[in-house]
């Protein structure tokens, strides 16, 4: 997602009425468990009350919305500071309430969606830095007063039930995958971009819990000193745009997150088994970062270099389809990166195509929803629809089982995996999916380079990779480590986009693409407006050998692609687009800076999957 970053300093000087407001009420933290975080909760309610207080002054006139300004600012560093304990315990609740993404969203009722506006700290930073917020002082103390309620109730909770410390490793190792992600992207400041100084704020509050906590633990003071390391980058920075975040993640966040993953005892087997997130994981950009067992129906225990070599054969075979004609590699070739480097794929109906481009397969198991309409809920599930098409296999389960059990080879291979279940449906997904999930793309020379495997990365990619995750927004939908809408730092939805693509980008009246995407896939009581035009936000790994580009395959390079972007996608070339989630704003990228961005997206090539 990428959302619109605006901002605007208020004219007006402090009343005495706001200083009052700010600090005639500060008391003691009525609890004492675990001080560091109890006191950063403390200061955060603390700070939350004050915010209500200015934003209904604001309301009002009496306020300034530089004052405004200013307790949002210091409501959200203290919030920063304990996100990584609130946000590890209560991700829902936090999600919804306290620090979402300022998208209108849907809320299912029975069979029915209902669309919701967002509430929150991102909320509030997207209008009290926008250019004009004395439009929006209504809804800012509104939204102000939410905020206060939502927090009370989860305060009392923690002062009721008493505040936790398990897992605390594992809270701080989510909240360094958070600041990489959502924090220094700028995903998380909409308005201010204050993303550089929240960033330190969080790794202060890390610093002060983890010097609490762990201070007899192995490598204690080499953390402190990456930590130490961290906070003074983020403090000498001048600008959102010129922080060199590849340094800081290769060099801070990345061993950082590897030492607190080898402190003994801390995770537990029943999250690695249950979580996208792969806690025995030693970096960030690691090949084994994520589970990908998490996004599949079939169990670890299930999988083997048998059922893969099986699946791998089904995968290229032309039986699977009605005419035997056609195979997943038709539309999924190995030598382009599983693609078929078409705008849309070919159907079986001679001279015909499919509804859409062909993506990857390359870590598409990553995924918890699939196509670029979203309409397939899992792995086996995105299969059924490409057998079941009439415009791809046009067959059916047991069309396929039929011809598999006329074949003694299959029938051979199905016995010595399966014993006396042999050929059946089930067996058939596990196989397919065992070789579409061995599909990965994690070795490429940026990841080798940032891991620290090898230590030479050309310096346009490095430059590529700020733009990437700075000024060019891309990673405010493209998260790290997929670089994909798969959403950190839980990793358990995608997000799709509605970004205004163009029928024909070289027409010289540009045009909206007609295709409806999610709006039209079919999956009813998620059926809403705000759907319209929204696809699936896909990969950028090994983009550069993926062309042509989104999903109606109209854009024929990446240069194309970045000068779409540049240009505030549809609604920047002045077309009417419905809730697009794309800033309509250019973005301002030189010719260098575009081609820095191309260098390192192609850094990201690693097709190694197609030879195993």
């Amino acid at each position: 997602m990428v959302k619109k970053f605006s901002y605007r300093a208020g004219a007006l000087v402090f009343t005495a009425l706001v200083i009052i407001v700010l600090y005639s009420f500060k008391t003691q933290p009525v609890y004492t468990e675990n001080g560091v975080v109890a006191q950063y909760t403390f200061e955060l309610n603390q700070n939350i009350i004050a915010l209500d207080k200015t934003a209904e002054a604001y309301k009002q006139g009496v306020a300034s919305v530089d004052s405004l300004q200013h307790i949002l600012t210091k409501t959200r560093l203290s919030y920063k500071k304990a996100e990584f304990y609130l946000a590890f315990h209560y991700p829902e609740f936090v999600k919804e309430n306290i620090n979402g993404a300022p998208l209108l969203h849907i809320e299912k009722e029975g069979t029915m969606p209902k669309v919701l506006q967002p509430v929150g700290l991102q909320v509030l930073d997207e209008m009290i830095f926008s250019e004009d917020p004395a439009s929006q002082k209504n809804e800012i103390e509104a939204l102000a007063k939410t905020l206060k309620n939502s927090y009370s109730n989860l305060y009392k909770s923690l002062e009721k039930n008493g505040l936790r410390n398990r897992l605390g490793v594992t809270a701080m190792r989510v909240q360094l995958v958070r600041m990489v992600s959502l924090g220094i992207t700028g995903f998380d400041t909409p308005g201010s971009l204050n993303a550089l100084n929240e960033a330190k704020a969080s790794l202060t509050g890390i610093k002060e819990f983890y010097k609490q906590e762990y201070a007899a633990s192995a490598n204690f003071a080499t953390n402190v000193s990456l930590l130490d390391s961290g906070i003074s980058q983020l403090s000498t920075q001048n600008s959102f745009n010129d922080f060199d975040r590849l340094a800081f993640i290769k060099n801070v966040i990345d061993p950082l997150y590897k030492n607190l993953g080898l402190l003994e005892n801390s995770y537990d087997e029943n999250l690695v088994q249950t979580s996208s997130w792969n806690p025995k994981s030693q970096s960030i950009f690691g090949t084994d970062f994520l589970n990908p067992y998490f996004f599949s129906q079939l169990k670890p225990d299930e999988d083997s270099a048998g059922l893969r070599a099986l699946g791998k054969a089904l995968f290229y075979d032309n039986l699977l389809s009605a005419d035997n004609t056609m195979n997943c590699a038709s539309c999924h070739a190995p030598d382009k990166a599983f693609t078929d480097g078409i705008p849309k794929s070919l159907s079986n109906v001679q001279g015909k195509t499919v509804l859409r481009n062909a993506p990857t397969l390359l870590n598409a198991v990553y995924a918890d929803r699939y196509f670029y309409d979203l309409r397939a809920f899992t792995l086996e599930q995105q299969a059924e629809h490409v057998i079941f098409n009439p415009n791809e296999f046009n067959t059916a389960y047991s069309a396929i089982l039929k011809k598999l059990e006329a074949n003694k080879g299959y029938q051979q291979q199905f016995k010595k995996l399966f014993g006396k279940k042999g050929v059946t449906r089930e067996n058939f997904s596990k196989a397919l999916a065992s070789y579409v999930l061995s599909l990965q793309s994690f070795n490429s020379d940026f990841d080798k380079y940032i891991r620290g495997e090898n230590n030479t990365l050309n310096q346009d990619a490095r430059q590529g990779f700020n733009l990437f995750m700075g000024k060019a927004a891309c990673a405010t939908c493209h998260f790290v480590p997929t670089f994909a809408g798969l959403v950190p730092p839980l990793y358990n939805e995608n997000e799709s986009e509605i970004l205004g693509v163009l029928a024909n980008p070289l027409a010289s009246a540009p045009k909206l693409d007609e295709d409806k995407g999610r709006l039209d896939n079919q999956i009813y009581n998620e059926y809403a407006w705000i759907y319209e035009r929204s696809v699936k936000t896909t990969t950028v790994r090994n983009a550069a050998l993926t062309a042509p580009y989104f999903h109606n395959g109209a854009y024929a390079t990446l240069d194309q692609v970045i000068d779409f972007y540049n240009k505030g996608g549809g609604g920047g070339l002045g077309l009417n687009v419905t809730n697009q989630t794309l800033p309509p704003d250019p973005l301002n990228l030189t010719d260098s800076e575009v081609k820095a961005l191309v260098a390192f997206i192609t850094s990201l090539n690693d097709v190694s999957a197609a030879h195993l």
